[in-house]
């Protein structure tokens, strides 16, 4: 799976034709955490799920929710509705999910008796306004990232939050589903490596543009590239460093090598400091054509004791497939192959959703990492590049 292009494959949904799309959902890497191509969606729940939801899908503008409704199912949920003007898009999600009853407008979702949460991964400025509508329906929200775009959405968004204790999930999907990612936090949690000092995180992308809709090129649309790319790896620091207040130290972000489109952000970096340590993030669109996946995304976790790094989607050169993380402590050196990690967050948030709790994700963290990248964003200085 390491020579499919997973972004540009699946980027073709909603623009292309359904056969594309589905081509794109079935191409998806089983690195990443997402749809495995060669079963299909889950038959039923993991034998770690405990609790059991039904839950609808509003917005399939990005083909993220096509792992997220496969956590979803994973955790225990059955899919009851799908809301989808677009006939292209609806046709891949029902190729993949099957007969799953089509809601005629949103409202039928939001006012549906037996639906407890819905997912979207709608264009990202529409989010936030969308799940604040979801949870003033007495509904949970599970969304794609970034799940805010703008301060203003964030402060309606808590505000919601406050006077319905509902959830507005975030998906990360770049830690909750990339199986290293779940193992290094178990190995943080263990003090595999003493305190955690630093967390580096690189986020290489690939741009594919002809297989990209008219809003990716937009800036308003989008948030920006630290605002979206970016709440990944806030996320990361945030979790791995234990952090539950931090700030941005600086930022950076433009347009260095794109001027076609001259709305678009290709990249940006972000120096983040918090109670439980220092994080640097970078973020681009640079990944050329040669790499034989979307990106070579990379995580670096200092501790007092040792180290470890992650090579999420690809060991340039070396060991093939992803999930290989690597750590090193007083002891020496080691190497561990993470395909085989369980990915937990969806048994976990369906539980959430049921009992109330907050095992799967932090909501104050969630909106934290949100907030840190808006900040980022907004403060953000052009690249000083020749």
């Amino acid at each position: 799976m390491q020579e499919v292009d997973r972004r540009a494959l699946l980027a073709g949904l909603g623009i292309g034709g359904a056969a594309m799309a589905m081509s794109a959902a079935h191409a998806q890497s089983v690195t990443a955490g997402n749809a495995a191509p060669d079963r299909g969606p889950p038959r039923g729940p993991d034998p770690s799920a405990r609790s059991r939801i039904r839950f609808a899908v509003i917005g399939l503008d990005h083909p993220h929710i096509f792992a997220m409704t496969d956590a979803l199912i994973r955790g225990g949920g059955t899919l009851a509705m799908v809301h989808a003007p677009d006939p292209k898009q609806r046709a891949a999600f029902l190729g993949r999910y099957g007969d799953v009853r089509l809601a005629r407008s949103e409202a039928e979702v939001l006012e549906a008796k037996d639906v407890q949460l819905v997912a979207s991964a709608s264009i990202p400025d529409l989010r936030a306004p969308l799940g604040v509508r979801v949870m003033r329906a007495g509904k949970d929200f599970l969304s794609d990232k970034p799940g805010i775009t703008s301060l203003r959405q964030l402060a309606d968004v808590r505000r919601a939050i406050a006077e319905t204790r509902r959830k507005f999930a975030i998906l990360y999907s770049e830690r909750y589903e990339v199986r290293a990612a779940v193992r290094a936090g178990e190995l943080v949690k263990a003090g595999a490596i003493g305190k955690v000092v630093q967390t580096v995180n690189l986020a290489p992308h690939r741009m594919s543009p002809a297989s990209r809709p008219d809003w990716f090129w937009d800036t308003a649309r989008y948030g920006g590239i630290l605002t979206d790319i970016g709440s990944h790896q806030a996320d990361q620091f945030l979790f791995y460093t234990g952090s539950t207040r931090a700030d941005v130290v600086a930022s950076q972000a433009g347009n260095v090598g794109t001027p076609q489109h001259p709305r678009f952000q290709d990249f940006g970096d972000m120096t983040l400091t918090g109670n439980g340590g220092t994080g640097y993030v970078r973020v681009d669109w640079f990944t050329p054509d040669g790499l034989s996946t979307w990106g070579d995304g990379r995580l670096f976790i200092l501790g007092t004791g040792g180290f470890i790094e992650l090579r999420k989607y690809v060991d340039v050169a070396g060991r093939p497939g992803g999930d290989h993380l690597f750590i090193t402590d007083a002891k020496g050196s080691r190497y561990e192959d993470c395909s085989k990690v369980a990915l937990p967050f969806g048994p976990q948030f369906v539980s959430d959703v049921v009992e109330r709790t907050e095992v799967a994700q932090d909501q104050r963290q969630a909106l934290l990492a949100a907030e840190l990248v808006l900040e980022a964003q907004a403060r953000a200085k052009p690249p000083m590049l020749p």
